[in-house]
């Protein structure tokens, strides 16, 4: 067994607790020490089949930064490394990676995505992922309307989320009756 798959056994049952999943684990040797790269995601696989459009919460800093310690400690008591000095570092898969399983697409439901298919290339924003198929809904074009795209899981070669830098009006957040930031009046 690799030392990347004895750390991801050790790891499996700490990270579970936490709501989160290991994306990938990579030692690397550099100079004495190794390099460990943990990436960890939201565990989707407790959302119902059947729910295929809600939106998940994206992975804050905070959840990541509470994965480190957990992954630190058990790499400290873990065999898995050995006595051998290593760096350790934790992180979200970020957007630059591609997306290939229904859990990394089910991730991003509401973001804009270009999908790469048996049939071609299509870009819109994920509107649901059931247990066999992608929907997206595409944006007017020149010669054709706004429309829905539905994609075979089997036939997509990989997903990729696009920035985007101005957010649609209904990922706005709405307006708040909280008057706690108003000057008080005497």
């Amino acid at each position: 067994m690799s030392a990347a798959d004895q750390v991801r056994e050790s790891l499996e049952p700490v990270i579970a607790p936490l709501g989160l999943v290991i994306e990938d684990v990579t030692v690397s040797p550099a100079g004495k020490r190794r390099v460990v790269r943990v990436l960890v995601d939201t565990d989707v696989r407790g959302i119902a089949v059947a729910d295929t459009s809600s939106v998940v919460e994206p992975l804050s800093l905070d959840r990541v930064a509470e994965a480190t310690h957990a992954v630190s400690d058990a790499l400290d008591a873990s065999a898995a490394l050995g006595d051998a000095p290593y760096v350790l570092e934790v992180s979200s898969p970020g957007v630059g990676r591609p997306l290939t399983t229904r859990d990394q697409f089910r991730r991003n439901v509401g973001r804009l995505i270009t999908v790469e298919h048996a049939g071609g290339e299509v870009t819109g924003r994920l509107v649901a992922v059931g247990a066999d198929t992608l929907t997206l809904e595409v944006p007017a074009a020149k010669k054709s309307p706004e429309h829905s795209v539905s994609v075979d899981l089997g036939d997509v070669r990989k997903g990729t989320v696009q920035v985007e830098f101005t957010r649609s009006d209904h990922d706005e957040p709405e307006a708040s009756d909280d008057s706690s930031d108003a000057e008080e009046e005497s």
